[in-house]
């Protein structure tokens, strides 16, 4: 088992500050028994010699042994004798008589006890004083190191004060509604336990919240935090996984233990899949350091002890990946799946990050919410804030429709290349490729609808073309697919009838196009040679990076078929397209001519373009008739 080494940079740097702070009080104290300012030191003779001469102010005997006299030019000297002898004695040994003796000042002066301790006694305890504090210091250190290397397998858990200010609860959550009642009816089995008892009824052991990135699954669980009254543990599922042996399963002990005092409580493991992934896929086997802690989670949840009530809620967007024993009732017994939001929940998403900024007259959230089909509430919030942003880097006091609709932009397909240096021939191709694709759109009726076009690059794209259903769509039809891969080589056709030649511009088109129509054929069964059946199953094999691999359940000759089904399904469109666009070529300049002038179009202005053909057709038909 690997051991913890103490942090050596922590000690190298208390041991220079100890040495450094031992080695100034030593200074002090130096200075202090030896002062620069020290009196003469005279022999007795000079000194008799000075009493003689009436020359002596004062003599003060310390402590019996020293003499400090001092002069009548208040010059200080000192001088020493013995001491068992007294000062007139050894004095009158040098000839100085009483009466000369009588004109001096003589005080004898006794050292304090404070004083004989700071100058006998503290240069020595001091130093040593300094040294014991320091190894005290080190020990510490060390035994601190030694703890952290056992306190690896506590968990690290934290709790959730539940008197915080700005705290989350169910009203901050736009959308999501069946989420919210099936964790309102978790808070309200906390809260009032003896209604659902009375009915016998069981405490949910688990709640496992499954979504797409963005979706809301961190953002609920905050909201039952903040809702319910019990104690809220959350923590990471990745926070189980160390390098140490036994660690991970250890700290679920410790969580559950936790969780298990503080009973009736809630526990939130966000990433669950971090360590519930399917058991015997490691190659470690079964001493395989992940799916011990797995074990333990599966324990603590549904073992042999029965009765803990501590509900789980847990959150990934990968179930497909998580071990079987972990889905079970009895572990977690609901699941909740959060989908993408609709237009309306968008809209209430929308207006709960719009309260604290503040929009021009022609914000509107409603049209917002129709341009960003498919985006999750994260989306949303981004769009919002790169839209504050955009208002902000211009100088404007409020956020206008524009910021958001550039906003929009960005979080598809990323930040705007003003300084792109794009040639003019160039333009002109990425123009009439961008029309292509919105011509054929145009025409054909189960395609969705042009609300936007633009030729100016942004992240990997040169242009593009967004499409947008006039409502939220959960199904599509065979027509509709068909559509969207003759739009798809729209621009294809475009840059070949116009130029005579393609570029690489069209290849993600080409791209689309073919797996649009292989999902068709393999997967939605929607081949009239093939049949209604599908073809070969899709498996993500994990080694080293992600793979998916196809298993294939049909025979060589029905993949040519396959292939060849695509063949035709692709070639149809594409006679469809290039049918529309030689048709409409006249259509397709004014278009190109008019992205070339703008570089933008809205779906207004794109259908404005149409205005004056449709005009004259239905002047046509009047004369016609």
């Amino acid at each position: 088992m690997a051991t913890a080494q103490a942090p050596r940079p922590k000690l190298f740097r208390n041991f220079v500050v100890f040495l450094t702070l031992f080695i100034l009080c030593a200074g002090v104290l130096a200075l202090y028994n030896s002062p620069l300012d020290k009196p003469k030191e005279i022999g007795l003779n000079e000194l008799a010699q000075h009493v003689q001469q009436s020359t002596v102010k004062e003599i003060i005997v310390v402590e019996g042994v020293q003499l400090n006299a001092t002069l009548t030019d208040d010059t200080q000297v000192t001088s020493h004798k013995e001491a068992t002898d007294s000062l007139s004695a050894v004095l009158s040994d040098y000839g100085v008589t009483p009466e000369q003796l009588q004109n001096t000042k003589i005080t004898v002066q006794g050292e304090s006890g404070w004083k004989f301790f700071l100058v006998n006694i503290l240069p020595i305890l001091f130093p040593a004083l300094i040294i014991v504090f320091f190894f005290w210091v080190m020990l510490r250190q060390v035994q601190g190191s030694n703890n952290r290397a056992m306190m690896f397998g506590q968990t690290r858990a934290q709790q959730v004060d539940p008197n915080r200010k700005n705290k989350t609860t169910f009203k901050d959550v736009a959308g999501a509604t069946e989420a919210k009642e099936e964790l309102m009816e978790v808070v309200d089995f906390l809260k009032n336990p003896k209604k659902f008892l009375a009915l016998g009824a069981r405490i949910p052991r688990g709640v496992l919240l499954v979504g797409s990135p963005g979706t809301g699954k961190t953002l609920l669980a905050r909201a039952v935090a903040g809702e319910a009254d019990a104690p809220f543990f959350h923590i990471s599922g990745s926070e189980f996984v160390e390098m140490f042996v036994g660690v991970g399963a250890s700290r679920v002990r410790d969580v559950f233990k936790k969780a298990k005092k503080a009973a009736p409580a809630i526990l939130f493991i966000d990433e669950i899949d971090a360590v519930g992934r399917q058991r015997g896929s490691g190659m470690g086997g079964s001493h395989d350091e992940r799916e011990q802690t797995l074990n333990q989670i599966l324990t603590e949840m549904d073992g042999f002890e029965g009765e803990a009530n501590v509900i789980v809620i847990a959150a990934t967007n990968r179930p497909d990946v998580l071990d079987p024993a972990l889905l079970r009732p009895g572990r977690f017994d609901r699941r909740v799946t959060l989908d993408l939001p609709d237009i309306r929940e968008r809209e209430e998403i929308l207006e709960v990050h719009a309260k604290n900024k503040i929009f021009t007259d022609d914000v509107s959230l409603k049209e917002i919410a129709k341009r960003t089909t498919g985006f999750s509430g994260a989306d949303l919030m981004n769009v919002l804030n790169e839209a504050a942003i955009f208002a902000a880097r211009h100088d404007r006091k409020k956020v206008a429709m524009s910021d958001c609709l550039d906003a929009i932009d960005k979080v598809l397909l990323g930040p705007q290349k003003k300084n792109s240096k794009m040639s003019q021939k160039e333009k002109e191709i990425t123009a009439y490729h961008e029309a292509g694709h919105a011509l054929v759109a145009h025409e054909l009726n189960d395609s969705d609808a042009v609300h936007k076009i633009s030729i100016i690059p942004r992240g990997r794209a040169g242009g593009f073309t967004l499409k947008l259903p006039e409502e939220d769509r959960h199904y599509y039809s065979r027509a509709h697919m068909l559509a969207d891969i003759a739009v798809s080589l729209g621009g294809y056709v475009s840059e070949l009838q116009t130029f005579g030649d393609v570029t690489t511009g069209p290849s993600s088109d080409l791209e689309k196009a073919t797996k649009v129509a292989r999902r068709m054929v393999t997967t939605y069964g929607m081949s009239d040679t093939l049949g209604t059946r599908t073809f070969g199953q899709q498996q993500e094999m994990m080694f080293l990076a992600r793979e998916i691999h196809e298993q294939r359940d049909y025979s060589d000759k029905t993949a040519q078929d396959i292939d060849h089904e695509v063949s035709r399904i692709i070639s149809e469109q594409l006679h469809i397209a290039k049918k529309i666009v030689k048709e409409k070529a006249e259509m397709l300049k004014v278009i190109a001519l008019k992205l070339l002038e703008v570089e933008t179009l809205e779906r207004e202005q794109f259908e404005a373009l149409f205005a004056p053909q449709q005009a004259s057709q239905e002047s046509k038909s009047e004369t016609h008739i």
